[in-house]
């Protein structure tokens, strides 16, 4: 890239180099900004002759170019690309949606020069609009090399962000408590249904039981028969594990049980399973909650449809402490 003075009439097309100001500090153009015929004109009645303006050389690519064709090739799902101003590019979610996110992938791109990336969160929900990447190049120009191996790498290896679409999500759960049901169910129902409003789910059946195994066990395939995206399971007890109440009331309907202890505070008494495809969630006392806690975190890809594995689960240490 190199920089040169051109005549104003002879700019159209041209990138400028450094932003032109009026006289008492008010900006004309932008930095970056790519010259048209209505600019010339503009520029030419402000009493210009001359502009500073940018040029490529061989091998280089235009930033804008560049950008967009890496948020092209890194994202996939519910997204659309949107361009701004100084070689950005943005993505945004076209309907709500839960982010996957390839970490080590975005790692060793944003290790290498000349465009950067960055995302939302993994299994961050994401409404409508919101942003869920930026691409960002080198002022004006990158390497056509450079880029080249970015979309190579992308192409071998597969996308960053994938915008996982939340459609049709319902929630089906379970109040269990040792003496009486519907006091689990007074206790956390409130902030359940605000949880859920909140990523645009919906609260399908619903069912209080005496934490006892066989009154468990029956409302768990109550619950399972209408394949909700998500099962939950708000106790009011403290679980010792896998081999308490719930662990065995799990088991008995078939589910696997994929973790139990999560590296996140609150919520690290977290057990997950999977009857099929169903999640069943229990995190104690974490439903009774408005406070960001585990439940959050593993909500929005459970209702995208998305199996959270328990090697995934394992890997929320880092940024797991919430509170």
């Amino acid at each position: 890239m190199r920089a040169l003075t051109v005549d104003v009439q002879q700019s159209a097309g041209r990138m400028l180099c450094c932003s032109i100001f009026r006289p008492g500090g008010r900006k004309i153009l932008g930095k970056g900004h790519l010259l048209n015929a209505e600019d010339v004109r503009m520029l030419a009645t402000e009493g210009m002759s001359e502009v500073w303006v940018t040029e490529l050389e061989d091998g280089e690519v235009g930033e804008d170019e560049a950008v967009f064709a890496v948020a092209q090739a890194m994202c996939c799902g519910s997204a659309q690309i949107k361009m701004a101003a100084g070689g950005r590019a943005n993505v945004l979610a076209t309907e709500p949606c839960c982010t996957l996110v390839d970490e080590e992938l975005l790692k060793k791109i944003n290790r290498t020069t000349g465009v950067v990336i960055a995302t939302a969160s993994n299994f961050r929900y994401a409404s409508k609009d919101d942003r869920m990447a930026t691409v960002k190049s080198a002022p004006f120009a990158v390497s056509r090399a450079h880029l080249d191996a970015v979309l190579k790498l992308l192409t071998d290896r597969g996308q960053i962000l994938q915008a996982r679409p939340i459609r049709d999500a319902r929630v089906n759960v379970l109040y269990t408590d040792p003496v009486q049901g519907e006091r689990a169910r007074l206790m956390f129902e409130g902030a359940v249904r605000s949880r859920l409003d909140g990523l645009k789910a919906q609260l399908g059946y619903s069912i209080a039981s005496v934490e006892e195994e066989e009154q468990v066990v029956r409302a768990l395939h109550h619950l399972l028969r209408s394949r909700p995206a998500a099962v939950l399971v708000a106790s009011s007890t403290t679980p010792a594990g896998p081999d308490d109440v719930i662990g065995r009331a799990l088991v008995r309907v078939g589910a696997k049980l994929e973790r139990f202890l999560a590296p996140v505070d609150p919520g690290t008494l977290l057990l997950l399973g999977y009857q099929g495809d169903t999640p069943i969630l229990s995190a104690p006392c974490c439903f009774r909650s408005a406070k960001p806690n585990v439940v959050d975190l593993l909500l929005p890809p459970m209702l995208a449809r998305y199996r959270v594995s328990a090697w995934e689960v394992g890997g929320l240490g880092h940024g797991g402490l919430l509170s």
